[in-house]
């Protein structure tokens, strides 16, 4: 029996099972899906959980049963390629014979002292639930500087707003203007919005250092009663050290067919990889079925394609609390009612397809 090993069971993950299963698995090949919890996460709404406007049992999704398919859970602590063996923390390690990576992405704190150390996080779904215990019990009029003014930063400021009105958010953006990558008009938009719900935008910042309850905007402190960072992300610590090549942010560089260039058994998948892209749950699925194609043909001891179709991504929706929303689908920008009303018929189908 070949063993396929896949570790995360995130959005990619998670499509990957669902292309090979219940009825495209090779009867000599089973699959180890390695995770630290026993439930696949929607880490797109964990600002959701962050804010206290969601339950944790919402954002759980059950992995499927099949025969072919094992479940493991625990930490994984490194690769060992020439072994072909993926290390634990507090497990043996486990073989595989085709491996695909998908630890998703950590916090990247630029260098900036402290901020790993005074500042909590949305990027797991352990952080997100001490994040959410800290700042629902925040006494009213507490301060809460969030640091980084992309789509996570954003969701988490407009949610919050709505769910503790009584506090005062402070949103740090390093520009002129919050969500770069997003068209102009739907910046302001979002910036109108802010204004109207007393949401603080700080544009223009750097934050130079973060010590306990306070930060440093150009070396300016400002006090804060909890700092949340959501300034930028990068590949998981086991995907940095695996000693390969990597782009700025951490990812690997990988082939079109998305494994490493010099071990076709060892895939990148998502958050890990290099892509012309940013990063997202759209991005991954798309990459989990190319993935699957390649498999298949090595399996059949066949040729993979010679080269696939450009992934191509559907939009970007935002939430701006439960009423309002923003985003950009099929190069058309949206906001309002129906921006929010679209992220969560998406959202609901995404958990009824496959929960």
């Amino acid at each position: 029996m070949k063993n396929l090993v896949v570790l995360g069971g995130g959005y990619g993950g998670m499509k990957i099972l669902s292309e090979l299963l219940p009825n495209n698995l090779p009867e000599d090949v089973t699959i180890t899906l390695v995770d630290r919890v026993p439930y696949h996460c929607l880490k797109t709404e964990y600002y959701a959980l962050a804010a206290g406007t969601v339950s944790d049992k919402e954002l759980r999704v059950s992995f499927p049963e099949h025969p072919q398919l094992v479940i493991k859970y625990g930490e994984v602590t490194g690769i060992d390629k020439d072994e072909k063996k993926v290390l634990f923390q507090d497990s043996d390690s486990l073989s595989y014979d085709d491996l695909i990576v998908g630890l998703g992405c950590e916090d990247k704190y630029h260098g900036v002292p402290g901020a790993d150390q005074y500042t909590y996080s949305i990027q797991s779904i352990e952080k997100s639930r001490q994040t959410y215990s800290i700042l629902n019990n925040l006494g009213p009029e507490s301060i809460v500087g969030i640091v980084g003014a992309g789509l996570s930063g954003v969701e988490l400021a407009s949610e919050l707003s709505e769910s503790r009105g009584d506090l005062k958010i402070k949103l740090f953006d390093r520009g002129k203007h919050i969500l770069p990558a997003f068209p102009d008009r739907l910046s302001k938009y979002v910036e109108n919005w802010f204004q109207k719900h007393n949401v603080e935008i700080v544009n223009n910042s750097n934050i130079t250092k973060v010590e306990e309850n306070r930060l440093y905007n150009h070396d300016q402190p400002v006090d804060c009663d909890v700092i949340v960072w959501t300034a930028g992300i990068q590949a998981n610590r086991v995907v940095r050290e695996l000693g390969e090549e990597m782009d700025r942010s951490g990812r690997l560089i990988i082939t079109p067919h998305h494994h490493l260039p010099n071990d076709e058994h060892v895939f990148i998948l998502g958050d890990c990889a290099s892509l012309p892209h940013a990063p997202s749950a759209q991005l991954a699925e798309g990459q989990a079925e190319q993935i699957v194609e390649v498999l298949k043909k090595q399996w059949n001891g066949e040729e993979p394609p010679t080269e696939f179709p450009t992934i191509k991504l559907k939009g970007v929706l935002g939430s701006l609390g439960k009423k309002q929303g923003f985003g950009v689908m099929a190069d058309r920008a949206i906001t309002g009612r129906v921006a929010r009303l679209l992220k969560s018929g998406v959202l609901w189908l995404y958990k009824y397809h496959n929960g």
